[in-house]
């Protein structure tokens, strides 16, 4: 399926949701048809895929706000349009299956807070990371100033924002805005690979991944460690954690094993 205005792309293969920003002339900018066309792909991931995978077609990812379409707007409008990014980031956030992004070329501005949105990112060598606001005399608006900061530190962010720093691909995993890092090209393949590996998760095992774990991050020990309890004895309930612990002790799952020995 591909968006009627041509700025998203949608495929299902094999359980996994293949999204794909397609502005690549304008370097996946965001504007409005590109942000409601996101938020109808992956919500409908939602509802028929187990993993979904954001990646930009072109040359990079996404450069981040168009600002041609933005410079228009009133102070009013910018706080709508504002809220609007975070409701369909939100999507993907806070949705029932995992989403990773495969980055390559500019990660910059509203693409990295799509990026951060996402639960996992992998990067190929050719990504690069900034957060140009500051030198654009605007501020953050797609959850930066939240998710980017979490994942990397307010210290940090405000060194990109403040000075215009940008971060290559080795850089943005040492600064933990990536997990994974690739050759160039390859962002898409590993990707697939770790959607995959999520899509045959147990489903329960999945949900707390994805809804307690980021809630325990704001809670007080005590609250996060009785969440944690709580949350271990749901996962047990599940059909797929009684047969899979029955396959280890049976000596038919897969152990642990040290990747540098593989």
């Amino acid at each position: 399926m591909e968006a009627e205005n041509g700025t998203v792309t949608y495929e299902l293969r094999d359980r996994v949701a293949w999204v794909g920003l397609d502005r690549p002339r304008k370097r996946n900018a965001i504007n409005d048809a590109l942000l409601s066309d996101l938020a109808a792909a992956a919500q409908r991931a939602q509802g028929e895929a187990r993993a979904l995978v954001v990646f930009g077609h072109g040359p990079c990812f996404c450069a981040g706000l168009d600002l041609s379409e933005h410079r228009a707007r009133e102070p009013a409008e910018v706080f709508h349009h504002s809220r609007s990014w975070h409701a369909t980031f939100s999507v993907l956030r806070r949705g029932r299956i995992p989403a990773i992004a495969a980055l390559h070329g500019a990660t910059v501005g509203g693409g990295l807070e799509l990026a951060a949105a996402c639960h996992l990112r992998v990067a190929d060598a050719t990504a690069f990371f900034a957060l140009p606001e500051g030198s654009r005399g605007i501020y953050v608006g797609g959850g930066a100033s939240v998710h980017v900061a979490r994942l990397i530190g307010a210290p940090r962010m405000m060194d990109m924002m403040l000075t215009g720093r940008v971060l290559d691909a080795a850089a943005a995993e040492r600064a933990g805005l990536a997990q994974y890092v690739v050759a160039e090209g390859a962002a898409r393949e590993k990707a697939g690979e770790l959607a995959a590996k999520v899509a045959d998760m147990a489903p329960l095992t999945v949900l707390g991944v994805l809804q307690a774990l980021p809630r325990i991050q704001d809670m007080g020990e005590d609250d996060g460690l009785f969440v944690e309890s709580m949350m271990a004895a749901f996962a047990q309930t599940g059909p797929e954690a009684a047969a899979r612990l029955a396959d280890f002790v049976a000596k038919r799952g897969a152990k642990v094993s040290n990747p540098s020995e593989g």
